[in-house]
């Protein structure tokens, strides 16, 4: 499957060990990830050199080929909620995931769309065990 991850970048980075166990765990399940690398420590020298119109245009396409967005949503990021969006309006199912007591907008914990799926969790097992009920859920697209 084709997942898109999504995560504060200059929002902050103070989850950035969380961001790589999810990569890292969607990668090792077999998963492709065209977002891996903003789970890593230098994606902000990867992205710096990126023209930011560059930037846009890549992600949108990389949303529109995916097959399922997850999203960890405690630190928060005007671009993550722009991908969220930007996702659920093509019928893409979304997860949010967060830390248990992380102030998240009421327009991600709110968000009754079609497909949204939100998740708290206290340790790093409860976040995975969302992330295996978000995709356990989806049905395999054609061709997988």
């Amino acid at each position: 499957m084709n997942v898109y991850f999504s995560c504060s970048l200059t929002g902050g980075r103070d989850d950035e060990a969380v961001y790589g166990r999810i990569v890292d765990y969607l990668l090792d399940l077999g998963h492709s990830v065209p977002t891996a690398h903003l789970a890593r420590p230098e994606v902000m020298d990867l992205e710096r050199v990126v023209d930011p119109n560059g930037i846009f245009h890549r992600d949108l396409a990389w949303i529109r080929s995916c097959d399922a967005l997850i999203a960890e949503v405690s630190t928060p990021s005007h671009g993550v909620g722009y991908e969220v969006a930007y996702a659920l309006g093509l019928g893409k199912p979304v997860l949010c995931c967060h830390r248990s007591g992380a102030v998240v907008s009421k327009m991600i914990t709110g968000n009754d769309s079609p497909g949204m799926t939100v998740r708290s969790y206290s340790a790093g097992g409860e976040m995975l065990a969302a992330v295996d009920e978000f995709l356990s859920g989806l049905a395999s697209p054609p061709g997988s």
